[in-house]
């Protein structure tokens, strides 16, 4: 059984079957509606039912309100049809954005490399091409428990079509369980199933701005893979990649960095250790990333376009940061997807796209 779905302003009619949330059907049909958490604690994906009926799911009542579903509002992530409806939702026009539907994959695991101690990059070569954008993620299944996980592909679209395969960089969360069969019980050739892409987080291209992209842990999978597709599509404006661990065997991906710096005149590359010990052979930046990035730019960061990706409290101390430089909302860009626990914290809803 299935209903029949009006998604205003877009005008759109989609089919949503029974028990499929609002989102997954709007994001299959290549509809984005704005989310982050997936797991009704955050209320970014809080849409308006202007007719119709629907269940609310496990929508946190902090994240939907009484009086909020009262008005007949409710979160596109938990909310299944009762019957034909229409909703009304924050859509913008970005014309950046590439229209691919969401869509379910198989895949095996070729590879799985040790980058750092804790980060492992699993190769995983896919039963048919996906197509994405530069910096977007998928959901992936993990065997036995039910419940899938976001990982970003690290690799550019062109390598992925080259190769077949997507790269997803995971590191070991303690206590995870998601993670930790990840790392101690996947095997090469081990079957997986994977969906997507989903997210918002790519280059506004269009903008013709010199980029910054600042980075931290295993938040370098996203600016990897846009990075790489900016400068395999010959792109000439300034990049400047800011990249943060706590101690040097757990900087990855560091001699490639290096190396494309001394091919790309346009392409800076600024790691920063935070916990390097004082007199040490270590020439790059100490400190965090926000405080490299400060220094690097001399405090302003005017003209510029910030893509930001890493653990919560980084990506917070980059914002302060950046608008103290004097760049604005509009010009700073962070990756969306949460974890449940990363979505207790989640920012204010005055802060619209951050």
């Amino acid at each position: 059984m299935s209903y029949q779905l009006t998604i205003e302003p877009l005008g759109a009619t989609i089919e949503v079957e029974e028990g499929q949330s609002v989102l997954d059907a709007a994001l299959r049909q290549g509809i984005y509606i704005p989310h982050a958490c997936g797991h009704g604690l955050c209320g970014t994906c809080k849409v308006q039912v202007c007719d119709g009926e629907v269940d609310h799911g496990h929508a946190n009542p902090f994240a939907l309100m009484d009086v909020e579903r009262d008005e007949g509002k409710t979160l596109a992530c938990c909310a299944t049809l009762q019957c034909d409806a229409t909703i009304e939702a924050d859509i913008e026009d970005e014309p950046d954005a590439q229209v691919i539907p969401v869509r379910d994959f198989a895949a095996t695991v070729r590879r799985i490399v040790d980058l750092t101690p804790t980060i492992k990059a699993l190769h995983l070569a896919l039963d048919k091409p996906i197509g994405f954008q530069a910096g977007q993620y998928v959901q992936l299944e993990i065997p036995g428990l039910g419940q899938s996980r976001a990982f970003s592909i690290a690799n550019a679209p062109a390598d992925v079509e080259r190769s077949g395969e997507i790269e997803l960089n995971v590191r070991i969360v303690q206590g995870g369980q998601g993670t930790g069969y990840l790392h101690r019980q996947l095997k090469v050739g081990d079957r997986l199933r994977l969906a997507g892409p989903y997210g918002r987080f790519f280059v506004r291209a269009s903008a013709a701005r010199p980029m910054v992209f600042m980075a931290g842990g295993s938040g370098l999978s996203s600016p990897r893979s846009m990075i790489l597709d900016l400068l395999d599509g010959g792109c000439t404006l300034p990049i400047t990649l800011v990249y943060g661990q706590r101690t040097r065997d757990e900087l990855y991906y560091h001699a490639e960095f290096r190396a494309l710096a001394a091919r790309h005149a346009n392409f800076h590359y600024v790691p920063a250790l935070s916990n390097e010990p004082e007199g040490s052979d270590w020439d790059g930046a100490r400190g965090f990333v926000h405080e490299a990035a400060k220094a690097h730019f001399g405090g302003t960061f005017a003209g510029h376009q910030a893509y930001l990706c890493g653990p919560p409290p980084m990506v917070e101390a980059c914002i302060a940061t950046l608008m103290q430089g004097r760049l604005f909302e509009r010009d700073i860009f962070t990756e969306k997807f949460l974890s449940a626990a990363d979505a207790q914290g989640a920012r204010s809803p005055l802060f619209q796209r951050l």
